[in-house]
């Protein structure tokens, strides 16, 4: 089970009350709703491994080379050496470090890789994987590793990670009229302005999956551009074309990398806490009560 870290603590931050409060006055929503949510994902499907995968650079600059708009207006700050600061909600940029701390002493594995996203090293960890994958992500993008032969699906909270959508091939086809493979060109035709991604002009979604249902794929659309013979709208002929540019290196910034250099760390979900005197110290400093028990309780089941 490869967690999007950072799209379910988000969640948990939106989802509980930030008056949910360690003895200083330090909200801690985030934290216990992120703990109750990993509580409930190992009680539901109880994986062999469980990886907890970070942004160690949230907008990689070898993408926001190829599309300067990648995610940015969500800067907060440039910063000329290493990651660009991101907007985040002022109570929870101090609970990231809290959450970094409990998963370590916890013993849950924590794996984030410089100059790329959580989602690349999913990428790579599903790639690499010998046996079926849960993927648990606020964030359709990662649509395009679901592979129905390697048994890799999404697992996409409607509310809480109570209530899932089980993400497989054949929802995604009913959905959006593509597989997994198909989604990353769906994606770069439609765009995602809340990743700064422009799309084609006048090409939604479901003119995109119209266009890979008629020519393949991306390349086969393109191909389409340039037969005249090919039944592409005019406007859809002018507008494809003119969009060549961002064709060409859109695929690099939305695909997912799958070949993250992952540091050797122990996978398998801890039956015991790692480092149980440090967590003993945090949940009293941060006031992590019942979902840290609720947690190591399920963890020793």
């Amino acid at each position: 089970m490869l967690l999007d870290t950072a799209s379910l603590y988000y969640r948990a931050y939106f989802g509980v009350p930030d008056s949910v409060k360690a003895p200083d006055g330090t909200p801690v929503n985030a934290v216990r709703g992120l703990l109750d949510f990993i509580a409930r994902l190992v009680q539901d499907h109880r994986p062999d491994d469980l990886v907890a995968c970070m942004d160690a650079d949230w907008r990689p600059h070898w993408r926001v080379e190829l599309i300067p708009s990648y995610k940015a207006h969500r800067v907060a700050e440039e910063v000329e050496q290493g990651p660009d600061a991101e907007e985040t909600p002022d109570t929870l940029a101090p609970q990231v470090p809290i959450i970094e701390d409990v998963l370590d002493a916890l013993g849950i594995a924590r794996v984030g890789v410089p100059s790329y996203e959580a989602d690349d090293v999913i990428g790579t960890y599903a790639g690499r994987a010998t046996g079926p994958v849960d993927i648990v992500t606020g964030d359709r993008d990662l649509y395009q590793l679901v592979d129905d032969e390697r048994g890799i699906r999404v697992l996409y909270p409607l509310k809480g990670v109570g209530s899932l959508q089980l993400t497989d091939e054949s929802w995604l086809r009913e959905k959006y009229g593509v597989d997994g493979s198909g989604y990353v060109d769906l994606a770069l035709l439609r765009g995602d302005p809340s990743d700064g991604l422009p799309g084609v002009p006048g090409i939604g979604e479901k003119t995109a999956a119209k266009l890979l249902d008629a020519y393949g794929n991306l390349a086969g659309i393109m191909a389409a551009v340039d037969d005249p013979k090919s039944k592409l709208t005019p406007s859809q002929r002018k507008r494809l074309d003119e969009s060549r540019a961002y064709v060409a290196v859109a695929p690099t910034v939305v695909r997912v990398a799958g070949d993250v250099p992952l540091p050797e760390v122990d996978l398998a979900l801890p039956a015991e806490p790692r480092d149980p005197a440090t967590l003993d110290e945090l949940a009293a400093r941060w006031n992590l009560g019942g979902a840290l028990k609720r947690l190591l309780t399920t963890l020793q089941g």
